[in-house]
Order: structure tokens, then C-alpha cells, then sequence
């Protein structure tokens, strides 16, 4: 009988798919991830999607597939990382196994034009636009501020308190100790 070490037991739950490992499809064992990673903002749009077809490039010589690339703009930071307040944001939705994942990851640290990166294991990937491209498809679709409220800052709307006569100003009409705000006067 071999020897175990204290506390740990050889196979926990006896059946169950490892952590990067879900079983689809009789016997091929292949994860779906998602990563996002912010490419530096100095380089141009054409180069970082250049470089996102460089990591689909790695997950596909791997045996893995990708399935959405999107780019989501050169977009503002939370906060300064490595020197930069803006980076291009791209999405990789992954099919495929975990070694493949692990090699783009270690290409992603090695590329100085990726500032960070996250990938998700995810259950299933999602179909269509990302809720980010979604996002963005609402901004577009909503009127100009002018447009809505019919000119430039707003312009000449309906405030609701338009039925009632103005009051006069301490300026206008009867200067004196009565005239102005806050002096007790009737609201």
C-alpha cells in the first residue's frame, strides 16, 4: 500500500471531471472560457486586433477553437496601469482544452503590449454580441442630448411650473426692503 500524505486523499470525489475539465459530447473533454485582455494604448486598432488573431492563432494550434473575437474600443481605465489611462479591450471566447488556454496566458505575459488579461471558465459561451457590444449598440441608438430636449442644454422644454406668473425679482419692480428672496414674503 503506498503511502499517502496527511489530510489529502488521492481522488476526492471519485467520477467527477477535474477543475479544467468538463465532459461534452461522449468522450472528448474540452472547457469553454472567455478572455478579455487590454492591449496597450499607444499601438493602433489594426494592431490589437492583430494581436488577438495572434492568441486565436495559439489556442487553435493547440487543438482548441475560437468561436467570438470582438473588439470592444480603445476605452478609459479605472485607474493608471503600467503608464496607461486607456487600453483596447478584446474578448476571446475559447473552445477548447486547458493546455492551450495556459500557452496563450504565458504568451500574454510575455507580450509587452498587453497590459492585463482575465480568462473565465464558463459553463456555456454565450451566442451573439457580447453584453458589452450591446452596450454599445443602445448608446448609439439613443438620441443627442439636444435632440431630446429640443436644443442645446435643453433649451426651451416643458418644466411643468410655467402656469403659475413669475414673481418679480428684488431688481425688478419695487425695490426696497419688501422686494426679494427671503424676506418672509408669500410662497
Amino acid at each position: 500500500m503506498p503511502a499517502q500524505r496527511r489530510g489529502l486523499s488521492p481522488d476526492p470525489i471519485p467520477g467527477k471531471p477535474k477543475r479544467d475539465e468538463t465532459i461534452r459530447k461522449g468522450t472528448e473533454t474540452l472547457t469553454y472560457y472567455e478572455n478579455v485582455f487590454i492591449a496597450r494604448q499607444d499601438i493602433s486598432q489594426p494592431q490589437a486586433e492583430a494581436l488577438g488573431e495572434a492568441f486565436a492563432k495559439v489556442v487553435t494550434d493547440l487543438g482548441g477553437k475560437v468561436t467570438k473575437r470582438e473588439y470592444w474600443g480603445l476605452r478609459n481605465l479605472a485607474f493608471r496601469i503600467k503608464k496607461n489611462r486607456k487600453g483596447h479591450y478584446l474578448l476571446l471566447n475559447i473552445d477548447g482544452p486547458a493546455a492551450a488556454v495556459h500557452e496563450m496566458e504565458r504568451q500574454m505575459r510575455i507580450n509587452e503590449d498587453v497590459v492585463r488579461y482575465l480568462t473565465v471558465r464558463v459553463d456555456e459561451l454565450e451566442e451573439g454580441p457580447s453584453a458589452m457590444m450591446r452596450a454599445r449598440d443602445q448608446r448609439d441608438e439613443r438620441p443627442e442630448r439636444g435632440e431630446r430636449f429640443g436644443g442645446r442644454f435643453g433649451g426651451e422644454r416643458e418644466r411643468g411650473d410655467r402656469d403659475r406668473p413669475r414673481r418679480p425679482r428684488g431688481d425688478e419692480g419695487g425695490a426696497g426692503k419688501d422686494a426679494g428672496v427671503g424676506n418672509g414674503g408669500d410662497l
